[in-house]
């Protein structure tokens, strides 16, 4: 009896992560370039009463056993690297990427994160930030004189000044590709770090090594549907009553057992 406590209980502690893996993709449903999660889980160890294949008393080979399992466990939290929707923005400043590949940023310790969200800005001294003020890898700096910015599929970027007729090059953007973007470590505020399960990075320009392109006037938006997120929601709040049950069940039986 107290075996299915326990397994109810573990049932229970899953889907709660279930939902609270649910609840912050539902929270980030309007985030910029943001990556919906899904919780992954497996059974534990299995209690054998009776092997499978053994033999009776009298040499008989079983054709099954008696094995009772001790419930489940969360094993992961995989981001699902599946591309947004585009949303027009006009902005000459934001850009988009089509395809595979993150934009790459330099943190305030000098580490090199990862992301999909390309709402980028100026800083005081022209630079290409994101907006909380890392830059852009490679630097990239704009004029403030700067009449139009222009930043090609490929990811140039091209600027034209008072009294010309000609725009000049002033920048180059830059994507990075991961062997197992699902293994990258999710470090908050749209950023991503490399990690021995994602492998190293595959710099290169937009378009080449299998990377996306590059949409000027565009940002991708989250990739969480809604209407699953709430089918997930619902699904894992029944499963969390029915274990509930169980173990409303298992206290039942126990207390009938201990009745004088």
């Amino acid at each position: 009896m107290l075996r299915a406590l326990n397994t109810a209980a573990t049932g229970m502690a899953a889907q709660q992560t279930r939902i609270d893996v649910t609840a912050n993709n539902m929270a980030n449903v309007n985030t910029t370039g943001f990556r919906r999660s899904r919780a992954e889980f497996q059974d534990l160890v299995y209690q054998t009463l009776r092997a499978p294949g053994g033999s009776t008393g009298d040499g008989q080979r079983l054709p099954t056993g008696i094995q009772v399992g001790q419930g489940t466990r969360t094993v992961s939290t995989e981001h699902i690297h599946i591309q947004g929707n585009l949303q027009q923005t006009g902005g000459s400043l934001d850009v988009a990427v089509e395809g595979n590949g993150f934009f790459q940023v330099v943190r305030p310790g000098g580490d090199v994160a990862y992301t999909r969200a390309g709402n980028f800005k100026t800083d005081a001294e022209g630079q290409l930030v994101t907006t909380d003020g890392f830059l852009v890898e490679p630097a990239i700096s704009i004029p403030a004189d700067a009449v139009s910015v222009t930043v090609s599929p490929d990811g140039v970027v091209s600027i034209t000044q008072p009294g010309q007729t000609t725009s000049q090059e002033v920048g180059q953007i830059t994507l990075a590709g991961f062997a197992n973007p699902g293994g990258l470590l999710a470090l908050g505020r749209n950023l991503y770090g490399a990690t021995d399960a994602s492998g190293q990075p595959i710099v290169a320009q937009p378009g080449q090594e299998g990377l996306g392109t590059v949409a000027q006037g565009f940002l991708e938006g989250s990739n969480v549907q809604v209407v699953n997120e709430m089918i997930d929601l619902i699904t894992s709040q029944r499963a969390y009553e029915v274990n509930q049950r169980v173990i409303q069940a298992a206290d039942d039986m126990l207390r009938k057992t201990t009745e004088r």
